[in-house]
């Protein structure tokens, strides 16, 4: 109970401020396309350098925690995911605002954010020694399985059928590969200058979810019949925490699932909230009502993708091993400072440690609160005409993906996949299956070399592949994760059908 020690000095004048500021702008910064919580962090680095390590760990820490539940904002209101981590949140989120429920939507993303966090964050106090060693134990052949789980999930992601589904994942793992190659430095499908660095998924996240949006409002045009205003129904945020407490279900689906992957090194909160929905999914008596505004897709997704927060610091605090790419930038944060994440950090810095650590965790109750005042508010945006809401969020498509990397190429990569998505979702393809493929290539593609070239100086393939207890579940729980979708599929085809023939 040593972290008790320390709560004190969260609430010093100086770092309570840095805290306020760190979460409010987080929010600010997560609601806005194409600023991910690795690149809100990343800006504010600089801001540090004259701060002490403590005050500068706390600024960024909560910039992190806000960020990526800010990014539901955007994701709810204008179907943009805010990060890679608010996918899933698009799904029923902003069908849930199209109905006039945005306020309702935001309040519960808030809500989940807070009880997932919180949860992750105490994971990260109690359990930090024993959950270091359990996340040292994945090597390349389970990294591989574990992404290779996640293109089967894509069979029944948001989308009517399990092939159609696959396919979309498959073509996200083709765009993976263009570029260069990791390994062997070799060009591969690169048609144009611009794609030279392969496919940023920042600038692919925002074609594939906004262009499609803008091009559909677009088509409407002005006409008085098309350009109706959707009306925002007030709702009350004690209904909103009732509705929490009586979804229990997916909360703890979404927490547990957000916790788990979290703690393993490379995979990321984007993962984690499209397995979690995945999986609230498939256990729910009401998995029909999933994308068409279902409250308890919101929940999983977005406990999810805060619960993955302090389980990814596990690995960095105790083996300077990045548990995300925001981790990461973390640890260029610490070594700035000149603290050397480690076995000892919490006996050399225990004052830096901890008070960190508790920062975060009061940081998420400060997200809840400002989250939940200003979502009434941000819900009014649903009220824009298309034809104004289209061109503003062209305008902050282009915006975002310009500023990644200062590069027209990105806006141009942006503009091509929105326009092929587009036409894709006619034919009953969906954006969500292609972005997991295009996460989860890289991930499977680099541990499969690795682990192929330490299967040849060690056992072989075959056995470093497919040995082993951690190997052998992961395969059974891909084989059982496919054949469950199928069945799924059939099953609700056979339903529509005596509803077809009785009526």
């Amino acid at each position: 109970m040593e972290f008790l020690n320390y709560f004190g000095a969260v609430f010093e004048p100086v770092a309570f401020g840095l805290l306020l500021i760190g979460t409010i702008g987080g929010l600010i910064l997560g609601a806005t396309p194409g600023l991910s919580p690795t690149m809100a962090v990343a800006l504010l680095i600089p801001f540090t350098f004259h701060l002490a390590p403590v005050q500068g760990l706390i600024l960024l820490g909560a910039a992190y925690t806000s960020t990526v539940a800010g990014g539901a904002v955007s994701a709810i209101l204008l179907k943009i995911p805010g990060a890679p981590a608010n996918i899933a949140t698009t799904l029923d989120g902003h069908t849930m605002a199209q109905k006039g429920e945005g306020a309702r939507a935001l309040q519960l993303s808030f809500l989940a954010s807070a009880v997932g966090g919180v949860i992750g964050v105490l994971l990260l106090i109690f359990l930090t020694p024993y959950l270091a060693q359990w996340a040292l134990a994945f090597g390349p052949s389970h990294l591989f399985w574990l992404a290779i789980l996640g293109v089967t999930v894509i069979g029944s992601l948001d989308s009517a059928s399990v092939v159609k589904g696959l396919l979309s994942g498959c073509i996200g793992l083709w765009l993976a590969t263009i570029g260069f190659d990791d390994i062997m430095g070799a060009q591969r499908f690169i048609f144009h200058p611009a794609l030279g660095g392969g496919i940023n998924i920042i600038a692919a996240l925002i074609g594939l979810f906004a262009i499609p949006q803008v091009i559909t409002m677009f088509a409407k045009g002005r006409r008085p019949d098309e350009t109706e205003v959707i009306a925002v129904q007030k709702h009350s945020i004690m209904a909103a925490v009732r509705e929490i407490i009586s979804r229990p279900r997916a909360l703890s689906i979404g927490t547990i699932t957000g916790a788990i992957i979290g703690l393993i090194p490379g995979v990321g909160g984007q993962i984690a909230g499209l397995v979690a929905y995945d999986q609230a999914k498939k256990f729910s008596p009401e998995r029909a009502k999933f994308g068409k505004g279902h409250s308890e897709g919101v929940i999983a997704a977005e406990s999810a993708n805060n619960a993955m927060v302090g389980p990814s610091l596990v690995p960095l605090l105790t083996l300077s091993i990045p548990g995300s790419p925001t981790a990461a930038v973390l640890l260029g944060g610490l070594l700035i400072h000149g603290i050397f994440p480690g076995t000892d950090l919490f006996d050399n810095h225990p004052d830096v440690a901890w008070t960190f650590i508790n920062s975060m965790l009061i940081g998420q109750v400060l997200m809840c609160i400002f989250g939940l005042y200003v979502a009434s508010l941000a819900a009014r945006v649903a009220q824009v005409p298309q034809y104004v809401m289209a061109a503003i969020v062209l305008g902050l498509a282009v915006f975002g993906s310009y500023s990644i990397q200062s590069s027209m190429g990105d806006v141009y990569v942006m503009a091509a996949l929105g326009i092929m998505m587009y036409f894709l979702e006619r034919f009953g393809f969906s954006a969500a299956p292609l972005v997991l493929g295009l996460i989860l290539g890289p991930i499977a593609e680099a541990n499969f070399i690795q682990g192929s070239m330490i299967a040849e100086a060690t056992t072989g393939m075959g056995s470093y592949f497919f040995g082993g207890t951690m190997n052998i579940a992961l395969i059974a729980i891909v084989i059982a994760s496919i054949a469950y979708s199928v069945w799924m599929e059939l099953r609700s085809r056979r339903y529509i059908s005596k509803e077809e023939i009785y009526g």
